[in-house]
Parts: C-alpha cells; structure tokens; sequence
C-alpha cells in the first residue's frame, strides 16, 4: 500500500520566527524522525509550506492575525533546517488547507506538521472529505498548536471526523 507523509507548514516562521512556539521547537525532532523513516523506506514525503507575499496585512488573514510572516522568499517562508529531503514534492499553499489535493492518488496519509489548530486541521479535514475511506493519521508527537489548549481541541476534532491520532500526551 502506498504511504504518503504530508508535512505541514514546518517553516521556520513557525518554530522559531514571528509566529515560533517552545511547543513548535519541542517537535522539530520527532518531525525529522519520521521524515527519515518515511525516506528510507522510498515512501512518498510532501511537504506544504504557507505562502503569502508583500500585501499580507492587507489581506482577511492578516487582518485577522496582524504578524507578518511566510512571506515568499524570506527566511522565515524556508523549511526549517535538516527537514527538507531530496526528491519530496514542496506545496506553495495561500490559505491555511490546500484545495487541490484531489489531484493526488493517496492511500494511507499521515499529516504532521504545524499548527495542529489551523493549518493541520484545515488540511485534515480537506484530505477526509477527498478520501472518506482511506486512512488518515495525524501522529500528536510530531505538531503543536497556538496553545497547547488548541492543540488539543483540534486533534479531539478531527477524531471526532474519524481521522486517527496517534502519539498522543497522556493528561
């Protein structure tokens, strides 16, 4: 069965830029770990990454969250270091849920990524609505959200949509 890992937003605005979380640095490990394991078994890897350009505060998003950032680019819009593999597709992504993932043929999808809250849940659903019967898994050990408190109520979410969570905090 072909397995494909998408790898949301791991930008460097993110983890430690403008919008950069201690929750977002914590996972920047476990996201490299099963980005190689991933690799080395030739399974297929994408990546997104949030895409804006120079009129971002004049945008809905921007006025709805005034920080600049993932402007096309800048060093903040680049995948963190060490994550970015040979050969994995890279997705330029406008909005927080990429609308053209019907074009993929996906089977077994695993998302990781940031922020669980926004764009990995945006993407989750999108990807659920596109494939009702495949297997989508969102590993908890490898996203983080705005909040840990976010982060939260966005994997209970997308449970409830029938999307697996695995690698999940005990409370």
């Amino acid at each position: 069965m072909k397995k494909s890992l998408i790898v949301i937003d791991m930008q460097k605005d993110f983890i430690n830029g403008s919008l950069g979380t201690k929750e977002a640095e914590a996972i920047v490990e476990n996201v490299k770990a099963k980005i190689r394991q991933y690799q080395s078994n030739k399974d297929e890897i994408i990546f997104t990454r949030d895409t804006h350009s120079s009129d971002y505060l004049m945008t809905n998003e921007g006025k709805n969250l005034p920080v600049v950032h993932c402007i096309e680019g800048t060093e903040g819009w680049q995948i963190a270091e060490d994550l970015y593999v040979e050969g994995a597709e890279l997705i330029n992504k406008p909005s927080f849920g990429y609308t053209d993932w019907k074009k993929y043929n996906f089977e077994k999808i695993e998302i990781v990524g940031l922020c669980t809250d926004i764009c990995v849940v945006s993407n989750a659903l999108i990807l659920k609505a596109l494939y009702p019967e495949n297997e989508i898994t969102v590993d908890a050990s490898c996203c983080a959200g705005v909040t840990p408190e976010s982060h939260r109520a966005a994997l209970l979410t997308m449970k409830m949509c029938q999307i697996k969570i695995t690698g999940e905090v005990a409370e």
